[in-house]
């Protein structure tokens, strides 16, 4: 489908790809990954023939449609529907042409012809699109202009999936979707019929949306197999040949140097000498791979841990007119230790109650209790406009500490990231990913004892989350987290909360399952409770839980089993791998050999028991025989 031949482009005087080739083959949905500024969406502006090759061809069959998102989101008067269905450029014409044809013949060919491409069950296709987008019934009705820019985004993107184009290339397509427009895109990418290739930070998208990646690092182009965990395991482990490859060829390299500079000025092995020095000419040296380094992220531990709770509602309503709550019945409590993920689509409330929490909006009744000498953060999407642009680091590092010696100021400022003189870079000058980490050092300054974090992965890049992952694990106080990254809250969440019906509650199930709730397979449970019986499902659900308990108990036993036999196999492989074990104790060496091959049997049996458990435990909970 899109062959890279030899490709070079550059861009204002920096060389971003070097000599590349790469070949994407038909109907393959390809990850183009790679650091922020390697040059991804330079590639897609080449692809589309925005922007001219500085050498090579990028070669793409003919009459081909490519398609992507519209920079300019659409703002007129028409309907989200009539705008989604007129993406389909064939089918309006079709149907305009349709009205006006007299020709029996020509209108027989119409006729026909809209049959062919689906265009009577396009309106239901459009309708499913718009809804897996967030859009209601009703909201598809309304006017594109009734809706702000980030929703109207959303339009953009469900009319170029629509219109289903042979080529469909996306950059960064979950930055205007929320965690259940995210989930239901990253469904509907793994089903797409043609070839996708799509920008992306979001590692779970990547995960379960591609079949390849397309890794663009050091001005060049590598296709891998299998989503990103896969990418990132055969990269990891090319790496370590490479490294090892590497260390032989200089062990020969200088092995040859030696030889040469002995006998160099020797008639007798001159002609060896010479031949060396050909073969050092020859050797093209294997270049060291630099792996993508985790940008610094800094969240500043509490001085202490205050008793539990650390906060209390009871029966709080919350919103932003007196007399018309937003949120209401919000009867819950925050530990010390929690790690609360909200959801809920957008618009439903989950920002008003992040703002409830932080104090930046007031209860409009019940009570709400916070421990004595709270400290919370909170880092909004928005703040990223509160840098001052000609500012330094240092200036808004010195501004939270404005008596402290400029040692200490510069201290705090390499704490949070941008050390020497990287603390001296205006904010203008900063990229959007280390804008970002600012923020959150500034938010959690003064070590709060509650984080509240609104779509904090916004502008970082995949090493980026990950340390930032890590540093909330790290973190010993709260956290609430509103996000659209699946990756970030299946390793950071502990608790899932969902904003849905003018209130909060507790979330029965793990992300798995709000994933199938979200994409249509929980649609009778939606039916179920839109109809009223919210009381039944949880105690369907409470007695589901006790039924297959003992299945539970029974796959968590068998896990441990298997990870520590994992262990033991990989112990013994350790052992054998000693080449001098067979010649200095051979008993020893068969002893273990043996042990080794009852444990891999032993691990083979409970791998086929876990299997056998799972399978039981999903019958179990979808009702299946």
């Amino acid at each position: 489908m899109i062959s890279f031949d030899d490709i070079s482009l550059r861009i204002a005087g920096r060389l971003l790809i070097d000599h590349a080739s790469a070949f994407i083959p038909d109907g393959a949905r390809v990850g183009l990954v790679g650091r922020n500024g390697a040059g991804k969406t330079t590639l897609f502006r080449a692809i589309t023939g925005e922007m001219a090759l500085e050498t090579g061809n990028i070669r793409i069959p003919q009459g081909i449609r490519i398609g992507q998102v519209a920079q300019e989101a659409p703002a007129g008067p028409e309907r989200l529907i009539d705008i989604v269905l007129a993406a389909d450029v064939e089918r309006a014409r079709l149907i305009d042409e349709q009205a006006t044809a007299s020709d029996p013949a020509r209108i027989a060919e119409i006729e026909l012809r809209l049959a062919d491409i689906g265009a009577h069950a396009a309106p239901a296709r459009a309708a499913r699109i718009l809804a897996g987008l967030g859009f209601d019934e009703a909201a598809q009705q309304r006017p594109c202009s009734d809706f702000s820019g980030g929703w109207r985004m959303r339009v953009a993107l469900a009319a170029i999936l629509f219109a289903e184009p042979d080529l469909l290339l996306l950059d960064e397509p979950t930055n205007y979707l929320d965690l259940e427009g995210t989930l239901w895109l990253q469904d509907y990418l793994a089903r797409y019929p043609h070839t996708v290739l799509i920008v992306s930070h979001d590692r779970e998208l990547l995960n379960a949306s591609v079949s390849s990646i397309l890794h663009l690092e050091s001005a060049k182009l590598t296709l891998w197999r299998g989503g990103y965990d896969s990418f990132e395991r055969q990269r990891a482990e090319k790496l370590v040949l490479d490294q090892k490859a590497r260390t032989k060829q200089d062990a020969r390299r200088k092995h040859m140097e030696s030889f040469v500079e002995r006998f160099r000025a020797k008639a007798s092995k001159a002609r060896q000498a010479q031949s060396r020095l050909k073969a050092l000419a020859r050797m093209a040296p294997i270049a060291e791979a630099v792996g993508e380094a985790a940008a610094a992220i800094s969240i500043r531990h509490p001085a202490r841990i205050p008793s539990p709770p650390i906060l209390a509602l009871d029966n709080v309503s919350v919103g932003y007119q007196s007399g018309q709550p937003v949120l209401r019945n919000l009867t819950l409590r925050i530990d010390h230790d929690d790690r609360i993920a909200l959801l809920g689509p957008n618009g439903n409330g989950k920002s008003t109650f992040a703002k409830l929490i932080a104090g930046r909006l007031e209860s409009q009744g019940g009570s709400m209790v916070r421990a004595a000498g709270l400290e919370i953060a909170y880092l909004a999407q928005h703040q990223l406009d509160e840098l001052v642009a000609e500012q330094s680091v240092y200036d808004h590092v010195r501004r939270l500490m404005p008596d402290a010696p400029e040692a200490k100021v510069r201290s705090r400022a390499a704490e949070l990231g941008f050390s020497g003189g990287t603390a001296d870079t205006t904010i203008a000058a900063l990229s959007g990913g280390e804008k970002a980490r600012l923020l959150l050092g500034l938010a959690a300054f003064h070590g709060p004892h509650l984080l509240i974090l609104d779509e904090p992965t916004n502008h970082l890049d995949i090493a980026a989350r990950q340390a930032l992952i890590e540093a909330l694990n790290d973190y010993p106080g709260a956290v609430i987290l509103i996000s659209h990254d699946r990756s970030l809250l299946d390793a950071s969440a502990e608790r899932l909360w969902l904003v849905a019906d003018g209130t909060v509650r507790a979330f029965e199930g793990d992300l798995e399952e709000y994933q199938r709730l979200v994409v249509g397979r929980g649609a009778s449970s939606q039916r179920k409770e839109a109809a009223g019986s919210r009381a039944q499902e949880r105690r369907q659900a409470a007695e589901k839980r006790a039924e297959t308990a003992p299945l539970r108990k029974k796959i968590k036993e068998t896990e441990s089993l298997i990870a520590k036999l994992e262990r033991s196999v990989s112990g013994l492989d350790g052992l054998l791998a000693d080449e001098t074990l067979y010649s200095r104790d051979p008993a020893r060496a068969q002893r273990i050999a043996r042990e080794r091959a009852d444990a891999a049997t032993a691990l083979a049996e409970a791998e086929e028991a876990w299997l056998e458990l799972a399978t039981a435990l999903e019958s179990a909970e979808t009702g299946e025989v």
